[in-house]
C-alpha cells in the first residue's frame, strides 16, 4: 500500500540514488589527473571531495543505527582535516572503490528499512531534543546529505576539461 509516508520516503531515496548515479557518471568521465586538480583556484581538489563524500556517506551507518562503518579511517583525512593538510590519502582507485562499496551497502540497508523507520530519531540527536524537534529524523538527514552531495557534485563538474 502506498501511503503518503512511503511515497515521501521513496522520493527521497530516488533523489539520493540519482545524486549517487550522477557522481558515478562524472567519476567515469574524469581522469585521475583531473581529479587531482582544484575545482577552482584555492578550492578543494576532486580527490578530496570524493573522499569527503565517501566519509560522509559512511557515517550514515552509525547515525542510522544500521551497523558498523565500512571505512571510519577516512574521517581523519576527509572530515577532520582540510584538503592539502599533508595527510596521506588513499589512492583515487581506492576512493572510487570505497565510494561504490559504501553506497551499495547503504542502498541495500535503506531499501530494507520500513517507511516509518525513516521518521525515527537518528543516533546523534537526544531523545529529549527529538521530542521537541521531531523533524530531526533519519529522513531529514538523508535529504540534507543528498543536498550536500549535489553541492559537491556541482563543484566537481568544474574538473571537466
Amino acid at each position: 500500500m502506498n501511503t503518503p509516508e512511503s511515497l515521501f520516503v521513496q522520493m527521497a531515496l530516488m533523489s539520493w540514488q540519482t545524486q549517487n548515479a550522477r557522481l558515478d557518471d562524472l567519476l567515469n568521465k574524469l581522469s585521475d589527473e583531473q581529479l587531482m586538480n582544484e575545482t577552482a583556484p584555492g578550492r578543494n581538489r576532486g580527490i578530496y571531495l570524493l573522499g569527503h563524500l565517501a566519509a560522509v556517506n559512511d557515517s550514515l551507518f552509525k547515525m542510522f543505527g544500521l551497523g558498523e562503518r565500512l571505512h571510519p579511517e577516512l574521517d581523519a583525512v576527509f572530515l577532520n582535516a582540510p584538503d592539502k593538510s599533508g595527510q596521506t590519502m588513499p589512492s583515487i582507485d581506492e576512493l572510487k572503490n570505497y565510494w561504490k562499496e559504501i553506497n551499495a551497502a547503504l542502498t541495500k540497508k535503506f531499501n530494507a528499512m520500513q517507511p516509518q523507520k525513516w521518521f525515527e530519531k537518528h543516533t546523534v540527536v537526544s531523545a529529549e531534543d527529538f521530542a521537541k524537534e521531531p523533524y530531526r529524523n533519519k529522513l531529514n538527514v538523508l535529504l540534507n546529505r543528498t543536498a550536500h552531495q549535489s553541492y559537491h557534485l556541482g563543484q566537481m563538474n568544474y574538473l571537466k576539461s
